[in-house]
């Protein structure tokens, strides 16, 4: 008969029962609330950046540098990242393009932000922020990317904001392997974002650049196209900028039987007014609801019969979260609004949260 030696229990490593002890210490809260206030861009913590510098670059826009924390898996030139920035006791998620080139890890990033009339968080981030703020991040998304290999004739068509994913792709060095004309409008040359630098890289023969300034020009049509960029139509093109720009382009192309060749980034507008309580979809269950100001979201559910994740029911563990898909939610330990927008997909904990609007939950 053969024996089976069996092996003794593992100790729990020394960490291990440090966290033991530190979470009887710290309860309610878990040490790891504790390091987020120490080191917020650690390693395994939820994704933060920290502001390094804010740059003016026009009367209205500004350059963030950002300290990514360790968990940043980096970005493609084009791509965009959200932003999550307290303003006024309201976490509020914006999409700014990274302007940065793609760098070694660990390396700082650049968002580029233009104040908008009545925008809350870009007037914030331009006018208020200060270095040393810590914002939540997002990994880097969206696909305003150039292929590879990259197509031997480029041309970019932006208005205001709407260079600011471009300008990432000329710093990566796109016009050193294609023949790259820009199109770019703004109200005045003061209001040109990247002015020394667009207009040296012209000066230098790198690029075509037009300029066209619309409070003496007027806005840029479809049918100066010809005239500017005789070869528009057999150019691979980028336009980013407002709606009425891109809308006109997308007709253009369309019209032209040359849609394959355009690629669009629409910026949306963000309007969420936050209250108190409000009605709650949650979406692929098919169920709405009417919820107070103070009945957190997992109660509300399981009231109307949505089977719910669940688990502390206090906020700690995590086993109750779920994706915002649109609205608000007021956190019921400290007041923070959270706010969404279709395509952000924020994390909320629903055992903590309460309505604060109408909102759409991912369940």
């Amino acid at each position: 008969m053969t024996s089976i030696a069996t092996r003794p229990p593992r100790k729990a490593s020394l960490r291990d029962r440090l966290m033991r002890l530190a979470e009887t210490v710290t309860t309610p809260l878990l040490p790891e609330d504790y390091l987020d206030l120490i080191d917020p861009l650690r390693s395994g913590a939820a994704l933060r950046g920290r502001i390094l510098a804010v740059q003016p670059q026009t009367r209205d826009a500004a350059t963030l540098t950002i300290q990514p924390g360790r968990g940043w898996r980096g970005h493609t030139p084009g791509q965009y990242v959200r932003l999550g920035v307290d303003v006024d006791g309201v976490r509020q998620w914006r999409a700014y393009s990274v302007t940065s080139v793609p760098g070694r890890p660990g390396a700082p990033i650049s968002v580029t932000v233009k104040a908008i009339p009545d925008g809350v968080v870009s007037n914030h981030l331009v006018r208020r922020i200060q270095p040393g703020t810590i914002v939540q991040l997002d990994q880097a998304q969206g696909d305003f990317v150039l292929p590879r290999p990259v197509p031997e004739r480029v041309l970019f068509v932006t208005a205001g904001s709407g260079i600011t994913p471009v300008m990432a792709m000329l710093r990566a060095g796109v016009h050193r392997a294609a023949d790259v004309v820009l199109i770019h409008s703004a109200p005045t040359p003061d209001d040109v974002i990247f002015a020394a630098e667009l207009r040296d890289l012209a000066a230098r023969g790198a690029i075509r650049l037009h300029e066209r300034h619309t409070d003496t020009a007027g806005p840029l049509t479809v049918d100066q196209l010809d005239e500017l960029v005789g070869d528009h139509l057999d150019r691979q093109t980028w336009a980013c900028g407002p709606v009425g720009l891109l809308d006109a382009v997308e007709a253009h192309w369309t019209a032209r039987q040359r849609a394959e060749r355009l690629h669009t980034e629409r910026f949306r507008p963000t309007v969420v007014t936050p209250g108190a309580g409000g009605e709650v979809t949650f979406t692929r269950a098919a169920v709405t609801l009417r919820a107070d100001g103070a009945t957190p979201i997992l109660d509300a559910g399981e009231s109307a019969g949505v089977l719910m994740p669940s688990g502390c029911r206090m906020g700690i563990c995590y086993g109750c979260v779920l994706p915002l898909r649109q609205g608000a939610v007021r956190d019921l330990r400290n007041g923070t609004v959270t706010t969404a927008v279709p395509g952000d997909g924020v994390l909320i904990q629903t055992c903590v949260s309460a309505a604060a609007g109408a909102c759409d939950i991912d369940l």
